[in-house]
């Protein structure tokens, strides 16, 4: 390779240091592995304070590994070119111990902001909007998906990982209903333990949503591989794929599917929807079935739910105040009498706190029916 100018070898799998110097000896040039790549992508492509200390602890305990027998090895990284060339190097250079101090400090200030991340958590357990995830394999259009349904502008293009840090609209359902919405991080096969664990304040999101949107590309030719992929990342996470009913499946980028392969994809979606495994077809770029998304998030949000048809008197502006800020209004109109009717629907876990407040000796209004829905 001395004769062919090559600089950099990329080896999609993973290599131990003594391979990854044995192939730096015979190829006369640098090599990396696959943890290598996905690092110097995810260098690439933080932006925020706390995705910038997530990849550079993943990349130092990447490092830390490397360190065998003599520095020779890691002398001929220098020069490299991206995350791999920059923060965390002279670290890296000085020894183990000044490694693990660094890592230290970072899962320090990793834990002020997974604290910090847990009482934003905790305010918006406090408003009445659900919590909807986008999950799925890097590059599958989550991030398109997100801005059609928030009418944003976040990054969306077509390279791995243009989503790592996780962004986070408010938006309105087709009847009256509001969610927040959450993009993450994109999953991709044998994603190393070490990201999984770096990343796991920001993909903890995943674990407190109500509804997990699985965006599929169902026009890639290895979409059930990438569907294993993804699943094994959420059972590590916690969330089990088979049995966890917050789970929508959204088979994206339907507009590069033939017609035949259209219906062939809608017929698969019938059968595994009648097997209790809701799948809901769409392009996210020219908007083909997201008002059928749309709906089935109200649907799937509305079952567990419960919800409350209240009668409030003219004078008892606290009352409605309290339950504009603590459930969702879903219908309001004004009767004959002046008396203001309201469909509200809230949380198993907050019902009761609106029957006490509500239907306890007509303390503050009458409920006419609560049923769940």
């Amino acid at each position: 390779m001395r004769n062919e100018d090559i600089d950099l070898v990329i080896m999609d799998c993973a290599l131990s240091p003594v391979q990854q110097r044995n192939l730096e000896k015979a190829f006369f040039a640098k090599v990396i592995d696959r943890t290598g790549l996905i690092l110097e992508i995810f260098g690439r492509r933080a932006r925020t304070r706390e995705g910038t200390l997530q990849v550079e602890l993943a990349h130092l305990a990447y490092q830390k590994s490397r360190l065998v027998r003599s520095w020779t090895h890691l002398e001929r990284q220098r020069g490299g070119f991206g995350f791999l060339g920059g923060p965390g190097e002279t670290q890296i250079e000085t020894d183990r111990r000044l490694i693990e101090v660094r890592m230290k400090r970072i899962e320090l200030e990793l834990a002020s902001v997974k604290r910090t991340r847990g009482l934003h958590r905790k305010s918006r357990r406090t408003v009445p909007y659900p919590i909807v995830a986008l999950v799925g394999y890097t590059n599958a259009g989550k991030s398109t998906l997100f801005n059609d349904l928030t009418q944003s502008k976040v990054l969306a293009e077509d390279m791995l990982f243009a989503t790592l840090d996780p962004t986070l609209r408010r938006v309105s359902l087709p009847h009256g209903g509001e969610i927040i919405l959450s993009d993450t991080v994109g999953f991709i096969s044998d994603l190393p333990t070490m990201l999984v664990s770096a990343f796991r304040a920001t993909l903890e999101e995943v674990l407190e949503a109500d509804v997990i949107l699985h965006v599929r590309d169902i026009a890639h030719e290895d979409a059930e591989a990438q569907l294993a992929d993804v699943e094994t990342v959420l059972s590590q996470l916690g969330v089990d794929p088979s049995g966890d009913r917050r789970l929508l499946e959204v088979w994206n980028k339907a507009d590069l599917l033939d017609p035949d392969a259209l219906t062939a994809a809608q017929n698969s979606a019938q059968r595994r929807s009648a097997a209790a495994r809701p799948v809901i077809i769409v392009s996210a770029l020219t908007g083909q079935g997201m008002a059928g998304l749309r709906e089935a998030i109200e649907h799937r949000l509305a079952q567990g739910r419960v919800t409350f048809d209240v009668s409030l008197e003219p004078e008892n502006g606290s009352g409605l105040g309290w339950l504009y800020e603590n459930t969702e209004v879903l219908q309001r109109t004004t009767a004959a009498d002046g008396s203001t009717l309201l469909t509200i629907r809230v949380a198993p876990e907050r019902a009761e706190r609106v029957r006490r407040k509500f239907f306890a000796d007509g303390r503050e209004g009458q409920a006419s029916l609560d049923r769940a829905s």
